[in-house]
Parts: structure tokens; C-alpha cells; sequence
């Protein structure tokens, strides 16, 4: 039976990888979308676990997280400068990091901050140190840049028509392990060196977007000056400070004490679990999408099918008047069908899972946050699912071609 059935395979090459590239393509469909969905929020919420607490201006808490956890490049109104002090201070905080964000250099984004998150994202740096200098900066294990290289940051980019400052020029002199976040492709500055080049010195505390150039004149900082992390000395104004609390009770009261008219603080998981209920929509459309695709390619095949078993009615005739019994011809168009679905199955499975690597790769490059791509418990069951169905769509032909008699299908 095996032999007849790969026989006849091979007769019909044609027809034989047309039904299993349709159930491959339809599959892989639903598979991608099922991967990617399910990569994308475990790559975000691995990206947001790095960072308990954000507090920035009032404004929207997305484009809060978007921009101070994962480097989404957007302008933010500015704090006062006393918020960084007070929460430097404040007995409930492990640390507290400033953020000043919007400039790049070669499409990288160059953040101000402390000593502090070098620490906390790689505690042992890949190769170098951490920044001492103003001058110094530490980039991310995804930047393509070397111990010693000069980076001379612009504002904005490059695309939105930003201008390179040449009140300061860093060198490169550590690189942190990898984080698996938008961090591995950032390039982190000492904070008090982004104030004075942006015109704000140590103790501005402007609510606005910093002017850059002051009657004509570029704002410069002293590369060689030691990195001066006392907040409640100075501090300028900053879009967002990342805190660490002691405690889960302290994350909740001071999260309650920063929600005010002047600032927001948030948890970077509550904002993604809200985003995720609009992914999860989006999914849904999907996947309706898919299975309506899946629907009609099923529709197709079995029409092809039953038009291939009516061209086989001498074949089956044949079959038949040489004394192979009803259910050996059942058998044989049935398990010819299936195998060539369940091999479209499983190759739909591989192009799914091939595309979302593809896809999450391209994502990793442009985001820096990694996309865990792998197959689980759902996958299993929507496999046999799928395997049920091409099984049971299989009898309709093979129902057909039981039924013809010999001399009917000779005579045809």
C-alpha cells in the first residue's frame, strides 16, 4: 500500500506540492502570528523587569515607558530638579537614576545618567570601566563601537535634521554585558556633562525642553571634570528618573506620593499590561484573519481532492476489479491525503517559526530588546488541532472513491 501510494505521489508532483504548500502557507500564517505576539511580550516585559518604578512629568504614562525604559526617541516635559534630590534623599529608595535623553550618535541613543544604572544593568562590565569623567562614556554590548572611539553627539538625528554639538566629544571607555533590553544599543554619558552641553548647568531647573545654543553660542562641558554625583547639591531638570525601592509597600506609597499635579510615577508592567490588551486585539483580528484563510484554502483543497479522485476513477476502477476490497481503497486515498497534509503541517510549522525569527531578529537590531522565539503548551494543541482537521477533511474523498463501484468507474 505504501509503495502504490508513493507511486502515485510521484505521478502527481504537481498537483502533490500545490495541496502541501497551501496548508504550509496557511499554517505558517497562524504560527507567525501566535510566535511574534508571544515574543513580543516576553521580550518588553523582560525589557521593563530591569526597572521597578518610573517617575517622570505628568503627561501619558506610555510615552513615559516608551521612552525612559525602552529608548523610544519622543520630547518629554522636564522636572524640576528638587524631584531627583528628594528621591535621592528619601529613606524608601535603594537609588534613584536620573535620565536625559535626545541626543544620538549614529543612530544610538546617548543617555545621561549615574554611575548607579551602569551598576545595576551589568554589574560587571564586559571589558573597561565605568564613566569618571565627564568625557567618559559606557556603551551598550550591541553598540558597534570600540574602547577609546570618540563619539561626538548630535541632537536629534540625523533623519529629523539634528546638529552634532561641539562643546564635547566622549571616548568610549567601557562596554556593559549584554542585557537583552534596548540598553545593549544605547550609549550612556555622565548626566552632568548632558546638562552643561544642553545649556543647564548644575543647578538650572526649566520646565521646558532645553535651549541648546545660547545667542549664537554653543554650550560646552569640561571633559576632564570629575563625575559629581551629589543630587542634593545640584541637579538640573531631567524627563524621567528610574527608582529602585527597598521595598515592594515602598514602591506602592511612593508611586501614590509622585502621582500629583506636577509628576507621574509608574510601573513600567502596568503600562505594558495595558498595552498588551490592545496586542491582544490585534492578535484576535489575526488570527481571524488566518483561520479565514485557513477556511478557504481548506474549501480549495478538498475541491482539488474530490477533482483528483474523479480523475483517478479508473485507477480506482482498476484497483477494484482486481479484488482490493473497499476499505484498502478507503485506506489508500485517505492515508495519501493526510500524509501530504500533515507534511504541509509540519513544514507550515518550520516557515512559521522561521519567519518569526526572522522578524524578531530584525526587531532585536532596531530595538535592542531581545524577542524570545519558541514554540509551548498552545502550539501543541492548535498542531493536533490542525492535524485532527486534515484527518477528518481526508475521509471526504476517501468516502467517494469507497463508493464508486468497478464497473461504473471502468465504464467512465
Amino acid at each position: 500500500m505504501i509503495g502504490f501510494i508513493l507511486a502515485d505521489i510521484r505521478r502527481h508532483k504537481a498537483g502533490t506540492v500545490a495541496i502541501l504548500l497551501l496548508v504550509a502557507f496557511a499554517v505558517a500564517l497562524a504560527v507567525s502570528v501566535t510566535l511574534q505576539e508571544r515574543a513580543l511580550r516576553l521580550g518588553s516585559a523582560r525589557a521593563a523587569n530591569a526597572f521597578d518604578l518610573v517617575i517622570g512629568a505628568a503627561g501619558s504614562e506610555t510615552q513615559l515607558v516608551l521612552s525612559s525604559v525602552f529608548l523610544q526617541a519622543a520630547p518629554l516635559p522636564l522636572m524640576d530638579g528638587a524631584v531627583l534630590q528628594r528621591l535621592a534623599a528619601d529613606p524608601r529608595v535603594a537609588f534613584a537614576v536620573p535620565i536625559g535623553f535626545g541626543d544620538s550618535f549614529s543612530g544610538y541613543p546617548l543617555v545621561g545618567t549615574s554611575t548607579a544604572l551602569v551598576a545595576h544593568l551589568s554589574p560587571q562590565l564586559q571589558e573597561g570601566a565605568s564613566f569618571r569623567q565627564e568625557g567618559d562614556a559606557v556603551i551598550g554590548s550591541a553598540v558597534d563601537l570600540t574602547l577609546g572611539a570618540v563619539i561626538k553627539p548630535m541632537h536629534g538625528t540625523a533623519e529629523e535634521g539634528g546638529h552634532t554639538h561641539t562643546g564635547l566629544a566622549y571616548a568610549v571607555v567601557g562596554r556593559m554585558k549584554p542585557t537583552g533590553t534596548p540598553w545593549d544599543r544605547a550609549i550612556l554619558v555622565p548626566i552632568q556633562a548632558v546638562w552643561e552641553l544642553h545649556g543647564m548647568g548644575h543647578t538650572e531647573t526649566d520646565h521646558s525642553e532645553p535651549a541648546h545654543a545660547e545667542g549664537g553660542r554653543e554650550h560646552g562641558a569640561d571633559a576632564t571634570a570629575a563625575v559629581d554625583e551629589d543630587w542634593a547639591e545640584h541637579a538640573a531638570g531631567l524627563p524621567a528618573v528610574l527608582v529602585k525601592p527597598k521595598t515592594i509597600a515602598d514602591a506602592y506609597k511612593l508611586r501614590q506620593d509622585y502621582r500629583r499635579d506636577t509628576t507621574l510615577a509608574v510601573f513600567p508592567g502596568e503600562v505594558l499590561t495595558r498595552l498588551y490588551a490592545t496586542l491582544g486585539d490585534a492578535k484576535v483580528l489575526l488570527l481571524a484573519v488566518a483561520v479565514g484563510t485557513q477556511i478557504l484554502i481548506a474549501a480549495a483543497l478538498l475541491l482539488v481532492t474530490i477533482m483528483h479522485v474523479g480523475q483517478r476513477r479508473r485507477q480506482i476502477g482498476a484497483l477494484r476489479a482486481f479484488g482490493a476490497p473497499r476499505t484498502v481503497v478507503f485506506r489508500i486515498v485517505w492515508l495519501q491525503l493526510f500524509a501530504i497534509s500533515l507534511a504541509g503541517i509540519l513544514l507550515g510549522f518550520g516557515l512559521g517559526y522561521l519567519v518569526s525569527e526572522i522578524i524578531g531578529g530584525i526587531v532585536s537590531r532596531h530595538n535592542g530588546f531581545t524577542m524570545p522565539v519558541a514554540f509551548d503548551r498552545q502550539d501543541i494543541v492548535f498542531a493536533a488541532s490542525v492535524t485532527a482537521f486534515a484527518a477528518v477533511l481526508a475521509i471526504v474523498p476517501a468516502v467517494l472513491a469507497y463508493r464508486q463501484s468497478p464497473a461504473a468507474a471502468l465504464k467512465g
